[in-house]
């Protein structure tokens, strides 16, 4: 049976050293993109694109594909975020939202602000609503508590 495909037929991205090098050649005049494709063995598109990448990053090392749009938690934002909770510790997630918005005019959902907040290792209170003041239930063992709390009893007597 033949294979389809395997993590070694995958295509990989050329290494630094060769775009260093290519840019070597080109700086020492050694001939033009397409001469220099030739040479090193690679399509005079990719000879292309780096040259252009590297007039807008001004960088030669490849540059990282970063798929999908671009995050509007700048660090700024976050900043704000940490700002906010530390000054009242006892924000929920939606008043956070809402300061975000009104304060940097950076509109986020309320899963977004959550993700965030796990994100900067702070802690938001949960709901407006005060916590309940029944007690909890004990487990069998009577080491942990669970989470449900308990109910008086429908027991007559």
């Amino acid at each position: 049976m033949a294979r389809l495909c395997d993590a070694h037929d995958m295509a990989r991205a050329y290494e630094d050293d060769l775009r260093r090098k290519i840019f070597e050649a080109h700086a020492k005049g050694h001939g033009s993109f397409r001469k220099l494709a030739a040479v090193f063995g690679v399509s005079l598109g990719y000879v292309e694109k780096i040259f252009r990448q590297r007039a807008q990053t001004g960088m030669m090392e490849r540059v990282r594909h970063r798929p999908g749009p671009k995050s509007r938690v700048s660090a700024a934002v976050a900043a704000r975020m940490v700002a906010l909770v530390e000054a009242e510790a006892d924000l929920t997630v939606a008043e956070l939202q809402e300061r975000i918005a009104a304060e940097t005019g950076v509109r986020m959902s309320w899963s977004l602000v959550r993700l965030w907040v796990g994100r900067l290792g702070l802690r938001l209170k949960k709901s407006h609503s005060m916590p309940s003041s029944a007690t909890r239930k004990r487990t069998f063992n009577g080491a942990k508590s669970s989470s449900k709390l308990s109910r008086p009893s429908r027991r007559n007597g």
